[in-house]
């Protein structure tokens, strides 16, 4: 299983905090993203990160890897 997380504003739109996929039909973050929200594609400008490492849509996904999506982060 592949844990996919989900954290501030976009936790909000999805609904929940955190889904679990079976790694059989995730090989890739994006795929991860796609398994687990539904979705057709990764939305613009969203941070992705694989068990605590910043990565990119393309990054491999393993059974037990924890998947992160976040919008990016603005400050002053």
């Amino acid at each position: 299983m592949i844990t996919v997380k989900y954290f501030a504003s976009l936790r909000e739109q999805i609904g929940r905090a955190q889904d679990r996929i079976h790694a059989d039909g995730a090989a890739t973050v994006r795929e991860a993203w796609i398994q687990a929200t539904g979705e057709d594609e990764l939305p613009e400008h969203l941070l992705m990160a694989v068990n605590l490492e910043y990565a990119g849509p393309d990054a491999p996904v393993r059974d037990g890897d924890e998947v992160a999506f976040f919008p990016p982060v603005t400050g002053g």
